[in-house]
């Protein structure tokens, strides 16, 4: 049996049917789940999928809404452009597309935030159209069983992968695309893992190179590692009449379009970062330095508790509000800042948690 129809053989038997995107034929079901699902693990999305459908349930609500409505649906998932591009695609389907999701990968792939797997993933499972897919999981499969060595993000290698995906599904006519494309998928997420693949399951383990080889430590080829950026930023969390003042921050970049708290050079006195901004300190507390990890480089933040006795700014701005503590769950913060902002709301302030005080 050829490769593709033993994927779809073992997809139909051992694969995954019930995840809450599967069983439609919807494309902006299908992706919406593949947006969110680059990068994040099907544990953490599906619970933001449901919020996500809930309050827009097709691709009208999604264009008809302000990006400012949008983004506290996707606060804590990470890889804030995805959001962006989400929104900025609804409005581009509304006003190019008549509403109606492109038909086919190719149209689909011209649109934002959608690359050639992705739209081939969705013209799959939405229209049957036989295009094959090449994401991280599938690269991983494909590399293993084909014996390919080499960086798979490099053009080179890329392309060879691509080669190979298009022959798999060039030689199988009649191939039941949904089967196959929901098939590789699974078979990267569930066995052909990065580490310790369960070979012992593997529907094409018999014709697997790095199985015969016992190389699937080796493939794929990792990336040489370079040592990660450290950055340091401190953060002011400024309270005034309970609530904090927040800032919009810009697009393109980190967080971009979250609501984050004031940010200082760390070397720099927080009084004085917070007399800039308009405002009346009365005390200054140092808060636990933490640390966060992007994909370039990690962030060592500083955060300092500030009360204020005015909270008159120097010209108010479409970037900056105050935000009562009983609305910081449902405003769109980055994760490490809301869990921050929570847990000082939760423990009280100043409180006992307060202890350098200066």
């Amino acid at each position: 049996m050829d490769f593709a129809p033993r994927i779809v053989a073992w997809q139909r038997q051992h694969g995954r049917h019930d995840l809450p995107w599967q069983n439609t034929r919807d494309p902006y079901r299908i992706w919406l789940s593949e947006i969110m699902l680059q990068q994040t693990q099907v544990a953490t999305v599906i619970p933001y999928y449901e919020r996500f459908l809930q309050r827009f349930p097709d691709v009208a609500a999604l264009a008809a809404a302000a990006q400012e409505d949008v983004m506290p649906y996707w606060a804590g998932l990470g890889y804030y452009a995805r959001a962006r591009n989400l929104h900025r695609c609804a409005q581009e389907i509304a006003r190019d597309w008549n509403g109606r999701f492109p038909p086919t990968a190719e149209a689909i792939a011209t649109l934002p935030g959608i690359g050639r797997s992705t739209a081939a993933a969705i013209a799959a499972f939405a229209y049957g159209e036989r295009s094959p897919i090449l994401d991280g999981n599938v690269k991983r499969v494909f590399t293993r069983h084909f014996g390919i060595a080499g960086d798979p993000a490099k053009r080179e290698i890329e392309q060879r992968l691509w080669a190979l995906a298009d022959a798999q599904v060039d030689a199988a006519p009649g191939l039941d695309m949904a089967a196959y494309t929901q098939g590789l998928m699974d078979l990267g997420a569930t066995l052909c893992t990065r580490g310790k693949p369960a070979c012992d399951r593997c529907p094409i383990a018999a014709t697997c190179i790095a199985r015969q080889e016992g190389r699937q430590a080796e493939l794929p080829t990792p990336k040489a590692r370079k040592a990660i950026p450290e950055r340091e930023t401190g953060m002011l969390v400024l309270q005034h009449q309970g609530a904090f003042l927040l800032q919009q921050r810009p697009e393109p970049g980190i967080w971009g379009g979250l609501w984050s708290l004031p940010e200082f050079d760390a070397a720099d006195d927080p009084l004085a970062a917070s007399r800039a901004l308009g405002l009346v300190p009365e005390r200054r507390f140092e808060l636990a330095a933490f640390a966060h990890t992007f994909t370039h480089y990690r962030l060592h933040i500083r955060p300092w508790y500030i009360p204020v006795r005015s909270a008159t700014l120097r010209e108010p701005t479409q970037t900056e509000r105050w935000i009562p503590q009983a609305d910081l769950s449902k405003t769109a913060l980055p994760a490490p800042v809301k869990k921050l902002l929570l847990g000082l709301v939760e423990a009280g302030l100043p409180g006992d948690l307060l202890t350098n005080t200066k």
